[in-house]
């Protein structure tokens, strides 16, 4: 499935998540929240001056924002190429949140920096 192809997250189930979310990102959020309960995402990590590397991202999907949610990325199929990272529920909410509003303006459907620092623990 396509972030094209996603339907809304119901108003409700938003609202869950609004004290957590602030400004823009609130437009993204049922969105996400959608993408969020489908438990996997395929993608492809940019990289400067080189070939993007496709990334298979999956995750458990829990019911309360301060839930933790543990994300597993594997680049390339390639089993050594695994990563994990574990983080609040809301805090993964807002990476996708991140990730769609840079599919909307790249049509990359990549994580942000800042979710990759995390995810490979680089301190910033």
């Amino acid at each position: 499935m396509s972030i094209e192809q996603l339907q809304p997250a119901s108003p409700q189930q938003a609202s869950v998540y609004l004290p957590y979310i602030q400004g823009n990102k609130r437009t993204f959020l049922p969105y996400a929240i959608s993408l969020y309960q489908k438990g996997v995402l395929e993608g492809n990590r940019r990289i400067e001056a080189s070939e993007a590397i496709p990334f298979v991202a999956t995750w458990n999907v829990v019911t309360l924002p301060s839930d933790l949610t543990r994300c597993r990325m594997q680049f390339q199929g390639d089993a050594e190429l695994s990563y994990e990272v574990m983080m609040v529920n809301s805090e993964f909410i807002t990476y996708l949140i991140e990730l769609m509003d840079n599919y909307k303006r790249n049509r990359s459907t990549d994580f942000s920096q800042a979710f990759y620092r995390k995810l490979l623990r680089i301190e910033e």
